[in-house]
């Protein structure tokens, strides 16, 4: 598998969802792709052969991003594999939707320690070993603008990753890597609509100007921008992947 003129990128929490629609995507823009997962393995590894028979280049491998020891692991798997590593995708990231009164300090402690520790670690991994000329993209979320009650530590931890992107975008001056984030609105994942009333679905539809939910692959398609050529112009911004919801 080791093709060291080949690109790759990892693409955390991709097993399903977003994620998944990325590492598909990216796979299609001809890079090579690390499908990282936490717990569901068969997801990642169904994912990788569907990639493989497209014609693509992929490998599942295990990291919970919230361990430092586990996240440096997969960025040596993914040099021993296909050489090095071009571009980060921060997309793993929970959310635990309740108001700040009735938090509880396990709530708290996990979605700082995915969300905001994780995206930290790969940060760190990234700056130090991303290819020149590299990319990294962090998730956001369009809740950060939005402000709704109930999303107060989640818009807090990406409020955290918008600032790091911004602060590592300066640091990595003369290594030709930019450093951006997309901020999705709804998206219609299983995750999203699952235990949804078909009422709260249409009015969350209804509430961006273009009228419908976002896709994965309307996320997909701004994380390819931001990967490839195009995109090159592009540091330390934040771009919201909503349909104008905000």
């Amino acid at each position: 598998m080791n093709n060291a003129n080949k690109q790759v990128a990892i693409v955390t929490g991709s097993s399903r969802g977003i994620g998944a629609a990325v590492a598909l995507r990216l796979a299609r823009d001809g890079f090579a792709v690390i499908v990282n997962y936490a717990g569901s393995a068969a997801a990642a590894e169904a994912l990788v052969q569907q990639l493989v028979k497209q014609g693509g280049q992929a490998l599942a491998v295990q990291a919970d991003v919230s361990d430092a020891v586990a996240v440096r692991a997969m960025f040596d798997a993914a040099e021993q594999a296909f050489g090095g590593v071009d571009v980060l995708v921060n997309n793993a990231g929970i959310m635990l939707n309740a108001s700040i009164a009735e938090t509880d300090d396990a709530a708290f402690d996990r979605q700082i320690a995915i969300n905001l520790k994780g995206s930290f670690n790969t940060l760190r991994e990234a700056a130090r070993r991303l290819r020149h000329g590299g990319r990294i993209i962090n998730f956001s979320s369009s809740v950060v603008g939005l402000l709704q009650p109930t999303y107060g530590v989640y818009a807090a931890t990406k409020a955290g990753v918008e600032a790091m992107t911004s602060v590592l975008a300066k640091e990595l001056r003369g290594k030709n890597i930019t450093v951006n984030a997309v901020a999705p609105g709804p998206t219609a994942t299983d995750l999203f609509l699952n235990g949804k009333p078909q009422e709260v679905v249409d009015r969350l539809a209804k509430l961006a100007p273009l009228e419908r939910l976002g896709q994965p692959q309307d996320i997909a398609a701004t994380v390819s921008f931001l990967a490839g050529a195009d995109g090159g112009w592009i540091n330390g911004q934040v771009l919201r992947a909503n349909g104008g919801i905000i």
